[in-house]
């Protein structure tokens, strides 16, 4: 059994279907990620997500949903005082704003038994979690992840980490940028997205944020720009690889998420670089041509299957 451990935020997604009319769902960057991380694994792969919820009817139909999926939800704080947050999201054309409603969100209050944590956090293979996890955490408690987090994973674990950076999430954005590469300096993947980056960082290009992380200490990172050229740096080394244009571009939203948890998923898989590359490319490319962040697996077809994709 190897096993990939998301560390995040599930939420009640809203999504308009015409006027006055709402679609709820569930989704959040971490679980995304491992939404299409399961849908691209070997069925004895394990997906695991570690949050907090509520003891509510809605955080019960919402771990039911994630456990319907596949992922194990178990073993997580319920909180009586906590409810899960809340989001609605506005097209523009493919492009995507939201609104959020979550201060009261249980998954601000993940880290209270951080012990149900790092049980989980030995048994894993991947520990993936991303900027929005830390932003959503109380001060302390981001630090109680970040100071623990490597000495209760395996020798062999690797820790997988995705910036996503939301400013509106932080109160000071010079404890955002410190927090962020601290988290890097413990990754052992990075998985950034250029847009954030450059806004953020003010990053010249690409291979400028993989050599930002690369020094940092991560070993291993992956730029994601949109329709541009992926760029790919491992052992100090950087390669780019395209990306295939898609037509008919309904809705962007969880492509970075999406792109992430199929590349996990090949690595875990015995994958080379590019072949992993070129499957989250695949996977990220179909779920942009469809509404919304979670897009069934049977509708992402054209997805190498898992073995076939090992050693290409």
């Amino acid at each position: 059994m190897t096993t990939i451990l998301g560390i995040g935020e599930c939420m009640v997604e809203l999504s308009a279907q015409g006027e006055g009319l709402w679609r709820q769902a569930f989704a959040g960057d971490v679980f995304n990620t491992l939404w299409y991380a399961r849908a691209a694994s070997h069925e004895n792969v394990e997906i695991a997500f570690h949050t907090a919820l509520g003891t509510d009817p809605l955080s019960n139909q919402l771990q039911n949903f994630v456990q319907t999926a596949g992922i194990d939800c178990t073993d997580v704080p319920r909180l009586e005082d906590r409810r899960p947050g809340l989001y609605s999201i506005q097209l523009d054309g493919a492009e995507r704003s939201f609104t959020y409603w979550r201060d009261t969100s249980a998954a601000r209050m993940m880290m209270q038994h951080p012990d149900l944590l790092w049980a989980k956090v030995e048994k894993a293979d991947i520990i993936y979690l991303s900027g929005i996890t830390l932003a959503i955490l109380p001060e302390d408690d981001c630090d109680t992840l970040l100071n623990n987090l490597r000495r209760h994973k395996p020798t062999n674990a690797m820790i997988a980490f995705d910036p996503n950076i939301r400013p509106h999430l932080w109160d000071n954005h010079d404890r955002m940028r410190s927090v962020i590469a601290q988290a890097a300096a413990l990754s052992d993947i990075v998985m950034p997205s250029f847009d954030d980056e450059k806004t953020t960082f003010g990053d010249v290009d690409p291979e400028a944020t993989a050599n930002r992380y690369h020094a940092l200490g991560a070993d291993h990172v992956v730029v994601k720009s949109g329709p541009d050229d992926t760029v790919h740096l491992k052992a100090g080394k950087i390669t780019t690889y395209p990306v295939k244009p898609v037509e008919g571009v309904i809705d962007t939203t969880a492509a970075g998420d999406s792109f992430n948890g199929a590349y996990l998923a090949a690595l875990l898989d015995g994958a080379s670089t590019q072949a992993a590359i070129t499957k989250a490319q695949i996977c990220a490319g179909q779920v942009i041509q469809n509404k919304g962040a979670l897009i069934d697996a049977s509708r992402l077809t054209s997805m190498p299957e898992p073995a076939a994709m090992a050693g290409s």
